[in-house]
């Protein structure tokens, strides 16, 4: 019997958005288990080159999914797997920018939707986002017979609507795609910027010596999950027959405690500079946060293996490591949230 990893010597497939943080991670995945190609499709509007792996069985094809002539290129060399994870990420984005957001997370996704289902691909992985399409009245563990039409960001409206074309392509077409949904991901390969996720922000201010800004009242929790584990899970994905026409959380399964998260950081990277307490947002309806992962055991043998606080030390350990690079392209500009003002990191 083929084991999930070995599935994929010897195949070519496509990563859009393959040179950010999970993509990235997952490309370098697949080209070691020897696919014969692996085809990264991004634009780079929220990565950077040197966070491509460099070997020889990656191809960068610098584009955007909303352009057919980027898609032609790389459905042309007829990959046998797409994972679909260039997004017009996130929540914060979407609200200063909602018409980019549809254009890249709707019209995007349709497009790619149509690229496989017209190349006849053996899988179409969709990365959709468990921490936005719940809304904020789902009871806790969050499960996935659960719908919500209350959704308060661009972003969140995209993600769901990405999930509905894949239910329209599964059951018209019969592509055989799988829904997959990201809960609060961290790990190496994340830049910090202004529309990042929280904890590589917070390495950074911390390695630069200045104050997290927290916006909650203390009790807010997210399910953090680290970016290996998501990697393992999307191999599964795109292997198990099971998976296809389902939808799947991809959690950590346990609920970490946001403030308690931020001292951690604190502590492990030496920073005196303690926490303040920032402006709330206004789309932030979720106070907490916890996935069930029941599915994705059930479906795809999904077990995720790392500790939240070895997982942080991993984290800060790459940020030390490739500190010039972060720091270069660390994003604060003018303008940006009221939550973070006041700590930009002067260069």
């Amino acid at each position: 019997m083929t084991d999930y990893r070995e599935y994929y010597e010897g195949k070519t497939v496509l990563i859009t958005g393959g040179a950010g943080a999970i993509g990235s991670n997952l490309t370098r995945t697949i080209a070691e288990l020897k696919a014969q190609t692996v085809i990264v499709l991004d634009d780079m509007s929220a990565a950077y080159e040197w966070s491509i792996p460099s070997l020889p069985n990656v191809l960068f094809v610098k584009g955007s999914v909303t352009d057919e002539v980027a898609l032609k290129r790389v459905f042309a060399l007829k990959p046998d797997v797409v994972y679909h994870l260039a997004a017009f990420f996130a929540n914060q984005n979407s609200v200063d920018y909602p018409q980019r957001d549809l254009i890249t997370n709707g019209l995007g996704t349709l497009l790619v939707h149509q690229y496989c289902q017209m190349c006849g691909v053996e899988r179409l992985v969709y990365a959709s986002s468990g921490c936005s399409i719940y809304g904020s009245a789902a009871p806790l563990p969050l499960k996935e017979e659960f719908m919500s039409m209350h959704l308060t960001t661009p972003y969140q409206i995209t993600k769901m609507l990405g999930e509905l074309y894949g239910n329209f392509f599964y059951h018209h077409y019969g592509l055989p795609v799988v829904k997959t949904r990201f809960f609060n991901s961290y790990g190496p390969g994340e830049v910090p910027g202004q529309y990042r996720n929280v904890i590589p922000n917070f390495i950074y201010w911390a390695l630069s010596g200045l104050p997290l800004p927290y916006t909650g009242s203390g009790e807010e929790t997210r399910d953090f999950t680290y970016v290996m584990d998501i990697v393992d899970a999307l191999l599964r994905a795109g292997y198990y027959k099971q998976a296809i026409g389902q939808e799947m959380n991809i959690a950590s399964g346990r609920e970490t405690n946001i403030l308690r998260m931020a001292e951690s950081i604190n502590e492990l990277t030496g920073n005196r500079a303690g926490i303040i307490h920032g402006e709330h947002r206004v789309w932030d309806t979720k106070k907490r946060l916890l996935a069930s992962i029941d599915r994705a055991k059930e479906l795809l043998g999904y077990e995720p293996k790392m500790e939240f606080g070895d997982g942080l030390q991993t984290t800060i350990q790459w940020f030390r490591d490739n500190w010039d690079s972060i720091r270069r392209d660390a994003e604060f500009p003018p303008g940006m949230s009221a939550a973070v003002r006041g700590v930009v990191v002067k260069r």
